[in-house]
């Protein structure tokens, strides 16, 4: 990386520099803020092969499956450097174009990989198979890159690669149906992978004997409810009871009400009878201010303005407006 970035000027190597590390250092953590620091660096220095190298993988970390291809193929053409092939098949597949990876996988079979790479390759392999509704062709290639008829107990002690295609092997036996042996797959790789590298941990984080006694609980709680509700139910009934008494109050109450609404009734009907007589004659008024026919509706605005319902209208001189400002107001400080 430093001989790369000795063709650029002395302080643009150092930002370009910059942003490399702090790709680098954010890659696990924060692959998306990884991708940004990676984008500035293209933008800087795009003619660097491991600059772009660089975006492609945090672009694959960061799941940006398009971008990571497309940058790790100018990568190829730059650097001559093939050893992200099984990346590219994996875009390819993540992108839905299982065929495409299953073309590449073979593709870099033909070139006889190295170890490494021929593990990450199988497992494309038979992720593209499955994604393709191919299990049976998917176990074959697991099994085949597992040593052939591989069983549960004869996994012993191997290296990572070996971990990783017996934990995606697991993981197709139990898409397959085949829980209880998946299981197996798995307790044997928790075993010869005390530091949890596969991750297969996860398959274990529900403890049997932890539902049990959730199960004992929530049967307390159930009881506890129960009696709860019985006594709730006591307490109901005292409730209907009183609500007994309540309804027979109301009924006195709704007598009384209905007396009281025929003496309402009648007072409204001889103050509609006033209104209506005032009406006429704050009508007859109104008419003789402004000298012409009212309206029934400048009658009820003259009577809310009187009761104070509304505010009465203002009267503004829009005259002032056009008029030419007087010596003193010239000298007036404006206002706001």
């Amino acid at each position: 990386m430093r001989t790369a970035l000795r063709g650029l000027d002395t302080r643009n190597a150092d930002t370009v520099g910059r942003h490399l590390v702090a790709a680098g250092g954010l890659l696990e953590e924060d692959p998306e803020l990884a991708l940004e620091h990676a984008r500035a660096a293209r933008d800087r220095a795009s003619r660097l092969a491991p600059v772009r190298e660089a975006v492609g993988v945090a672009a694959y970390h960061a799941g940006d499956f398009a971008e990571a291809a497309r940058e790790l193929r100018a990568y190829a053409r730059m650097s001559g450097d093939q050893s992200y092939r099984a990346v590219l098949a994996d875009c390819e597949r993540a992108l839905g174009r299982p065929e495409n990876a299953l073309r590449l996988v073979q593709e870099a079979l033909e070139a006889q990989p190295d170890a490494e790479e021929l593990v990450e390759l199988r497992l494309v392999e038979a992720g593209a198979r499955q994604d393709l509704g191919e299990l049976p062709a998917a176990a074959l290639v697991l099994e085949a890159a597992l040593g052939g008829r591989p069983t549960p107990a004869g996994l012993g002690h191997p290296d990572l690669g070996q971990l990783r295609l017996a934990t995606a092997y697991g993981d197709l036996l139990a898409a397959r149906g085949d829980a209880e042996l998946a299981r197996e797959w798995y307790s044997a790789i928790a075993a010869a992978d005390p530091d949890d590298l596969t991750g297969v941990s996860e398959h274990f984080a529900e403890d049997p004997d932890d539902d049990l006694d959730d199960s004992d609980d929530v049967d307390d709680e159930l009881t506890e409810l129960d009696d709860e509700d019985d006594d709730a139910d006591d307490e109901d009934d005292d409730a209907d009871d009183e609500d007994d008494d309540a309804d027979d109050e109301d009924d006195d109450a709704d007598d009384e009400d209905d007396d009281a609404d025929d003496d309402v009734t009648g007072e409204d009907s001889d103050d509609a009878t006033a209104g209506s007589a005032g009406d006429e004659e704050l009508g007859r008024a109104l008419a003789d201010e402004v000298g012409g026919e009212v309206t029934q509706d400048d009658i009820e605005a003259e009577v809310a303005e009187l009761l104070g319902e509304v505010p009465p209208p203002v009267e503004r001189d829009h005259t002032r407006l056009f008029q030419e400002a007087t010596p003193d107001e010239e000298q007036r400080p404006p206002t706001d």
